[in-house]
Formats: structure tokens, C-alpha cells, sequence
């Protein structure tokens, strides 16, 4: 089944409607999948400092700092299976100072990226696989495109898989290196590691497919480790968040997992969501031993994303996206590409979950049933009870053909209620990541809504891409500020916002 009209190699990129995305490079005409265009077709664009025009109304004086998104775009045709987890890392960053906004994008130099780079070709297999453990450092590309924090003075950029760190520099967006944490860095980082803006601490963890399966440590502001345990876990798995507060951490053990034994042999790995096993919350103290741990089991399910957690008297609570149904069912229609078809359906919804550290007892309950993911917060509020989130409201496009992931809408969720504003992005046009941006001097004495909301939208009805800047008070009025960015960015993953003092000074 073609998802996508093949085309001449060096005719614009046309999606299922007819309509074009320019920009992406001629070999992905080729490939028919659907992950490779529209909205996510790459772009071979960059810019450095490109001012900003405001289309509708007025960058507010007092946003200062900057938004920075992380997002695949890959440069070479892919050597096997394209999976939306594959492509080389890039980052998007607007500037805000002066009531003015200038643009930046550049690749995350990593070691993958470079030695393609001088290979002028894929090296690596993409998730999909098949695992190459003969390759150098990594049996499938580690990208460093899913996250992206400020830490010790720089950017941090992180895979989903736990990979290599990298250090950029966050004026320039240039590659500085390889973020080993003064040399204590044991292994890997997985992404959603947190830097606690109370003392700059930068708390992570690391899973792996050979015992004790993971690794959970802290290292201080200046990037010296302070803190490493091991964790022991029944096997190989694959959490994707942590949660983090003055006194805790809350780990992950979740069944959504693989088999060693399957990979081995195929070369694939292939996930299997284990819907008669719970799903174990592991509260430990924050500087705890690893074996201080203390399990929580709940109603089997799978967490791509934390909003927060706090501690209320003997109470630990944790509010995230919780999915049910990590692992749809693949339409056979959809030909090899199904089960990644099916896997990108993402559905998830606002969850509480409370652990009684004292007597063992477990609350759960949904805050609200609308599919909705990657929420973003109050940074200020990280360990604290916080009240709002903001979230993208998952839709399934149709205008590809396909029905393929997509952001519709920004959601600002009432945390305590369940209640919510909405502001749909219009028809055909499709969002990313919207960060909260606190004012400059902000604590947490003021109203927790008190700042901005920033994300990159594109249009598919004519692939012009737009920085949106909202009230985070009131969304539903919709965007304050639309600008003008110089070139279809491509859909993208986490995003973040840096105060100007760490930017600018």
C-alpha cells in the first residue's frame, strides 16, 4: 500500500493532498513513508540569527530568554525501515530580547552525525533495527534528538534510548562535546533526566539490557557526580521519566518491554506491552542507596512523560500521561510499516497517582480522559504542588492519508479539577512542545500561571511555519504574538526555555 505518490527525485515533495513541503531532500520522494513527509519531512535549512517578523500582534518586553526545541532531521537516506525516532538531532532555538526574536537551527554534531558526515551516508540502522552490534559504540544510531535542558552553563541534549549527552553552546547552538560529567559518567543518560532549578543539580538515570538493568545518580551544578546507585530491576526495561522532589525520586519499572533473548536472535527489538503485569512506581530517597527502594505496584500501564510530583505529609504524589494501550493494533493494511504506524498512535491521558510512604497504600485515579501528551509546567514548581500543566491534544491526521500523529491543540489543564482552556491550532495546522517561560525575577510567590507559553506551529495548507507566544493566564484568547519563521521547521519532540541571564550574560 503507497502512503505517498512516488515522485521525481528532484520534484518538490508533494504529500497525498498534492500539496508540497519544501525544503526536504530529493532522496525522500522515494521512500513511501509517511514519516518522511508533510510535517515531518526533513529540512536541509539552516539559519543563524534571522530575525523574526511579527505577523499578528506584539513580543512582549519582558520575554527574555530563549526557546529551544529538539527535533529529528535526517540528513542521509536511511539504510533500512525509517522509524520518526531515527533522525539526525537538530536544534530550533528563537531568541527573545528586547521586545525582538531572532532565529537559529543546527544540527547536534554528534559521533553518529559526524562520521556519516564523512561517510556522505547512512552508517548506522535506525530503531527498527536490524541491531548491528558489530558497529562501533552503538548498534543503532543515538541520535541526541528527543531532549534538551540548560545545565552547567550549556545546553544538554539527550536520546530517548539513554545515549550520549552532548554539550552545546547555547548562543551558537555549536557541538562543544561530549557531556561525561568531569569523567564520573559510568555509561549512558536517558532523556527526561532533570536539572533542579532549586540548586541546579542535575538528576539522571541510565537503563540497560544486562544487570542490575539501571542506574540513578545526581551530579552537582558544576557537573561533578555526587550521587550513583544502582537499581536492581527483574529485567531489561525501558522507562522513559523520572519524577524528582526535595526528598525523592520516583523510578520507573513499567511493562512495555523486550525480550534480550529475541534481539539477540533477530537483531529487532521487539516490544510486547505485558497487560498482566503491574506497573511498580519506585520511591527512593533522593540520596538514598539502591537498595532503599521501595516499590509500588499499580494498574498495568505504560508513562512516556511525568508533569510533576510533591510530597504531601506521609503522601508522594505523581501526575503524568498515562497510556493504557502503549502498543495499539497494527492494521495489517499498512504493510511492513504497521506496527510503527500503530506504535506512533499515541494515546495517553492526565493521571494522579498517590504512594502512601508510610502505610504502603496506593491511590490512582484519572484527572481527565482526553488524549493528551507532552506536558510541560511551572519549572519553578519541579518538586512542588503545582496546579496547572499544559498539554497537546493528540489528533490523528487524515490529511496524509494515513492518519499519523499529530498536535491539534494546546490544552491548559486544571490539575486539581481536571478542567481545561483550549486553543485549537486551526485545521490543518499542527503544533510541538509548549514550554513555560517564567518571567525574569519569578518565584514561586507568584501567581504559578504568570508567564508565557511558546511553541512552533506549521501550516500544511501551504507548509509555512509560525512561533505562537500565549498568556499562560488565558490561552483560549489564543496566541499574543505570531511570528514568521524562515522556513518549514520540521515537527519536533521536547522543547525548553532558558532565562535570558543564562543565555545572554
Amino acid at each position: 500500500m503507497k502512503h505517498f505518490p512516488v515522485s521525481e527525485s528532484n520534484a518538490p515533495l508533494r504529500a497525498s493532498d498534492g500539496s508540497t513541503a519544501p525544503g526536504a531532500p530529493g532522496w525522500t520522494a522515494d521512500i513511501d513513508n509517511p514519516y518522511l513527509h508533510g510535517i515531518y519531512a526533513p529540512s536541509g535549512a539552516q539559519f543563524e540569527r534571522a530575525r523574526l517578523d511579527v505577523v499578528e500582534g506584539e513580543i512582549p518586553e519582558d520575554l527574555y530568554g530563549m526557546y529551544v526545541r529538539n527535533g529529528p532531521n535526517p540528513v542521509f537516506k536511511p539504510r533500512f525501515k525509517h522509524h520518526p525516532f531515527d533522525g539526525d538531532g537538530m536544534l530550533y532555538a528563537v531568541y527573545f530580547e528586547n521586545g525582538c526574536a531572532h532565529y537559529s537551527n543546527r544540527h547536534i554534531e554528534t559521533k553518529a552525525f559526524l562520521a556519516e558526515a564523512k561517510n556522505k551516508a547512512s552508517i548506522w540502522p535506525g530503531v527498527m533495527g536490524p541491531f548491528d552490534f558489530d558497529l562501533p559504540d552503538f548498534p543503532i544510531k543515538d541520535t541526541s534528538h528527543t531532549d534538551v535542558m540548560f545545565f552547567n552553563k550549556h545546553l544538554l541534549t539527550l536520546w530517548y534510548n539513554a545515549g550520549i549527552p552532548y554539550r552545546l553552546n547555547a548562543k551558537s547552538l555549536s557541538t562543544t562535546g561530549r557531556e561525561d560529567l568531569s569523567g564520573q559518567l559510568r555509561r549512558a543518560m536517558s532523556a527526561h533526566s532533570k536539572v533542579d532549578p532549586a540548586n541546579g543539580e542535575l538528576v539522571f538515570f541510565d537503563y540497560f539490557d544486562t544487570p542490575p538493568y539501571m542506574r540513578y545518580g545526581i551530579a552537582d551544578s558544576q557537573g561533578n557526580v555526587i550521587h550513583d546507585q544502582a537499581i536492581k530491576l527483574p529485567g531489561p526495561r525501558l522507562p522513559h521519566d523520572i519524577g524528582v522532589t526535595p526528598n525523592y525520586v520516583v523510578l520507573h519499572d513499567l511493562p512495555f518491554y523486550h525480550d534480550v533473548a529475541l534481539l539477540e536472535k533477530t537483531g529487532k527489538r521487539v516490544m510486547t506491552f505485558h497487560r498482566d503485569v503491574p506497573a511498580r512506581f519506585g520511591v527512593q530517597p533522593r540520596y538514598g542507596k539502591g537498595d532503599e527502594v521501595r516499590w509500588f505496584e499499580c494498574e498495568p500501564c505504560y508513562i512516556l512523560h511525568v508533569i510533576n510530583c510533591w510530597e504531601e505529609g506521609d503522601w508522594l504524589v505523581q501526575v503524568g500521561c498515562r497510556s493504557t494501550n502503549p502498543m495499539p493494533k497494527a492494521n495489517p493494511e499498512d504493510g511492513e510499516l504497521s506496527h510503527m504506524l500503530a506504535y506512533m498512535r499515541l494515546e495517553a491521558n492526565l493521571y494522579l497517582w498517590k504512594f502512601n510512604l508510610k502505610t504502603g497504600e496506593v491511590i490512582e485515579r484519572d484527572i481527565d480522559t482526553l488524549n493528551a501528551e507532552f506536558p510541560r509546567s511551572n519549572p519553578l514548581y519541579m518538586g512542588y504542588k503545582s496546579q496547572f500543566c499544559y498539554s497537546q491534544y493528540i489528533c490523528t491526521r487524515q490529511d496524509d492519508g494515513i492518519g499519523t500523529l499529530a498536535f491539534g491543540a494546546l490544552l491548559k489543564y486544571n490539575i486539581e479539577t481536571g478542567e481545561y482552556q483550549r486553543f485549537d491550532y486551526g485545521e490543518g495546522v499542527y503544533g510541538n512542545e509548549a514550554p513555560f517561560c517564567p518571567k525574569p525575577g519569578a518565584t514561586r510567590a507568584q501567581p504559578e500561571d504568570d508567564g508565557y507559553l511558546v511553541t512552533t506551529v506549521t501550516d500544511s495548507k501551504d507548509w509555512q511555519s509560525y512561533t505562537l507566544i500565549f498568556d499562560a493566564k488565558n490561552i483560549v484568547r489564543g496566541p499574543i504574538c505570531k511570528l514568521r519563521m524562515p522556513h518549514r521547521a520540521p515537527f519536533g519532540f521536547h522543547t525548553n526555555w532558558v532565562a535570558g541571564e543564562d543565555v545572554f550574560s
